[in-house]
């Protein structure tokens, strides 16, 4: 049986949220697209849209506001492997915030996909409007806010976008989402989400506040990587070899915390470092 995408860990997001049918058909999608989990790259943002980490049993990375688009173009040309698929999650309000790094990836047409789950606001901190907010959404909410918004779709076209598509129906979802996987070089799903507290509570209401649904193609080839060989970084490392044997048989978490942080690194540090003297495999991390 081949692995799901999915850990089976509950979804975090509030009852009636869009973030979770949207996940469930990215992991459809995903599959139907022919990768295991192991294939995939999966970088989150800040925001409601991060929730996602422990969702996939896919290699996950957790990015800076705005910048995960930055972090997965990074990632995709340092692959070496065309076989493994970079999958960039993020809000309206990452969206908004990294915008430049959105578009240069599109500009570059780096092989990667895109999906803005957009809500039409903030929700992880109350509701505030995006730069993706429309102007219908302002009007019936009365927020005294005329500024136009972004069509972020038509801007990553225009940035040389080889697959752009915005969707607002879940039954449309793993279809589009299907085609930009499938897609070599950068595409970009914008999927209009329901947020229950702050935004959308139905989807009639949804419909009639998002712009239209859109499928937009450049004829691009994906960017060529230019690779030449260098110094590992690892060959500047100190290399710890085992000198005892751990009779450890299950994993184990332990937290440090204290004042200040210096100490507290230090002593993670040593315990980390005792770990591998003790042949574990053992990974530091700080929070």
């Amino acid at each position: 049986m081949e692995q799901p995408m999915l850990t089976g860990v509950k979804l975090p997001f509030c009852p009636g949220c869009g973030h979770g049918p949207s996940v469930k058909n990215i992991s459809k999608a995903l599959e139907q697209s022919g990768f295991s989990p192991l294939d995939v790259i999966l970088v989150s943002d800040i925001g409601c849209s991060g929730l996602v980490d422990p969702l996939f049993a896919t290699h996950t990375i957790h990015g800076l506001h705005g910048r995960s688009p930055a972090l997965g173009m990074g990632i995709s040309m340092g692959l070496s492997d065309p076989g493994k698929k970079v999958v960039v999650i993020q809000g309206d309000g990452g969206a908004t915030i990294g915008l430049q790094h959105l578009l240069e990836a599109a500009r570059r047409n780096v092989n990667m996909t895109l999906i803005v789950l957009n809500n039409l606001i903030y929700g992880m901190t109350g509701g505030q409007v995006s730069g993706l907010s429309t102007a219908t959404f302002k009007a019936d909410r009365k927020i005294e806010d005329h500024t136009p918004p972004f069509d972020i779709c038509k801007l990553a076209h225009q940035a040389g976008a080889s697959y752009v598509a915005r969707v607002t129906s879940p039954k449309q979802f793993t279809e589009r989402l299907t085609e930009a996987f499938r897609n070599p070089g950068f595409s970009l799903v914008e999927i209009s989400s329901m947020c229950q507290p702050y935004g959308a509570g139905k989807m009639h209401d949804l419909e009639c506040w998002v712009e239209d649904d859109v499928t937009l193609k450049n004829r691009r080839e994906k960017i060529e990587i230019r690779r030449r060989k260098t110094a590992s970084l690892f060959s500047k490392s100190e290399i710890i070899n085992p000198e005892f044997d751990a009779n450890a048989v299950t994993r184990t978490g332990v937290l440090i915390a204290g004042s200040a942080g210096g100490g507290v690194q230090a002593a993670a540090r040593l315990l980390a470092g005792a770990g591998i003297l003790s042949g574990l495999h053992s990974t530091m991390k700080g929070e």
